[in-house]
């Protein structure tokens, strides 16, 4: 099953190489390199209370013809192991840095709708624990560019990499692959943006994990022309067995400082039990 998967998702990869125009004209790409720095802290429906750090360098190309690659390469850090670090990672344009988030796998015991899933660690569970993180690579393309009819739609494939220490508690040790659509459009000064997807989750002997569906969305408002507020919703199924799905509410701001530079910064509130009960964070990006 998985393997047939597999082949689905490198097929949509080749498909959107496929329909790049053959006469496409070659545009120096666009680069931004950030930095950013998230925290995230709840009890995930246990009675331990959970406080983690996200703090990614991002890269991110786009081109005039469409495309956008973007990688993700964190240091993640941990009060404990009593949740697996860096799995629900949904993204939304070329310089989306502050969607990026921490979540909690979820319960994999035996109380439903809450609770933590542990990793296989070979170390104490109450010990904080920090490293690199899972790297993230996505690829998309512009498929329909936005009309004053139609909005912009971007499919998107992504792989997780299992560069973090699972015996940490860090990641789960195994590839994911996910593919999404992001779909955008402005109206006037409102922007507004949706991104459902599918993540492919690595099969684990020590990890009772399943594939899920993730969607975040949200409304954004250009307040003046370098300041942007966005209010997002993002959520997804249950990421393991036994667990309960996740869902957490975004004010968001993002203030283009100068021609070249731009901060971002977020305030959250988790709504399900599996996701942090509160997150802030803050990122800078520098445009070549």
């Amino acid at each position: 099953m998985r393997a047939g998967l597999i082949k689905l998702f490198w097929f949509m990869l080749l498909t959107m190489v496929a329909i790049l125009p053959a006469n496409a004209v070659v545009i120096a790409p666009q680069v931004s390199v950030g930095l950013g720095f998230e925290f995230t802290s709840g009890d995930y429906g246990t009675a331990t209370t959970t406080n983690s750090v996200y703090a990614p360098l991002m890269i991110d190309v786009s081109t005039a013809g469409g495309w956008g690659v973007s990688l993700d390469i964190p240091y993640v850090y941990q009060s404990n192991t009593n949740v697996i670090a860096g799995q629900f990672h949904q993204m939304q344009g070329s310089q989306s840095g502050m969607q990026r988030t921490i979540a909690a796998m979820g319960s994999g015991g035996s109380s439903r709708g809450g609770g933590s899933l542990r990793s296989a660690s070979n170390t104490d569970p109450s010990k904080p624990q920090s490293g690199l993180g899972d790297i993230a690579l996505r690829v998309g393309y512009v498929l329909i560019q936005e009309t004053d009819l139609v909005p912009q739609v971007k499919p998107v494939v992504s792989v997780k990499f299992p560069t973090a220490d699972r015996d940490r508690g860090l990641g789960t040790g195994e590839f994911d692959e996910g593919a999404s659509v992001e779909i955008s459009k402005w109206f006037g000064d409102w922007y507004t943006y949706l991104e459902p997807g599918y993540m492919f989750q690595g099969e684990s002997a020590d990890l009772p994990l399943k594939d899920y569906v993730s969607c975040s969305g949200g409304v954004g408002y250009q307040v003046t022309e370098n300041l942007q507020s966005l209010a997002i919703l993002k959520g997804s199924s249950a990421l393991a067995e036994g667990s309960s799905s996740l869902l957490e509410a975004r004010l968001k701001l993002k203030y283009q400082t100068t021609l070249h530079t731009g901060i971002e910064g977020y305030l959250a509130k988790g709504i399900a039990s599996s996701s942090p009960d509160f997150g802030a964070g803050v990122a800078v990006f520098y445009n070549f």
